[in-house]
């Protein structure tokens, strides 16, 4: 695919490029099969599939920065005071949005939104955002207990889908006796209310 939006100031090739020089092989290869999946539920959906395609590739572009690195670009992005108690598997994509807009010139809200918020859902959620949500979390590498149900979903209700996802994720956390991000909780009774 080329990018003929100007949504984003390089070449779907040269931000491949950009994303091989900072991420893992192994994150490397789930970012391409997150953007693999986006693109299918981009079609299903009626979503514009270069934002599809930036947001897919940006959505772990700062996954694998150093922890104190990653926390302050996140800061930068969301001056939220609870960030700074969190931890990487939060800061990861508000760092993400903060880079796509220094370095990449990103300046879609759409795409920075879905970016920034991939891990936890958002109080507003477009369709871009809930296909990024989900693709992350179906993509064919991934294999956990629900992740079929959460694909038949996908193919067929999105909404459901990321109702399926939220509530998935905070049960797992707490089953495995995690914190949860707090506004995780406000963005679920948010989410609920409106569905």
């Amino acid at each position: 695919m080329e990018y003929t939006q100007n949504l984003i100031n390089c070449s779907r090739d040269e931000l491949l490029d950009q994303l091989k020089d900072v991420v893992k092989t192994k994150r490397f290869n789930h970012i391409l099969r997150v953007e693999e999946t986006i693109m299918t539920l981009a079609e299903r959906y009626g979503v514009d599939q270069e934002k599809a395609s930036i947001a897919a590739l940006l959505h772990d572009f700062s996954k694998d920065l150093e922890s104190q690195v990653m926390r302050e670009l996140a800061r930068q992005y969301w001056n939220e005071p609870l960030l700074e108690a969190s931890s990487d598997e939060i800061w990861h994509g508000f760092a993400a949005a903060q880079i796509a807009q220094d370095h990449f010139n990103v300046k879609d809200k759409s795409v920075l939104t879905a970016v920034a918020g991939h891990t936890i859902g958002w109080f507003e959620m477009d369709q871009l955002f809930k296909i990024l949500y989900l693709a992350d979390y179906i993509e064919p590498g991934r294999d956990f207990p629900g992740v079929k149900k959460a694909r038949k979903l996908a193919e067929n209700d999105l909404d459901a889908a990321v109702t399926f996802k939220m509530s998935a994720t905070i049960k797992h956390l707490i089953d495995k006796e995690q914190s949860i991000f707090l506004p995780t909780i406000d963005i679920y009774n948010c989410w609920i209310s409106k569905n």
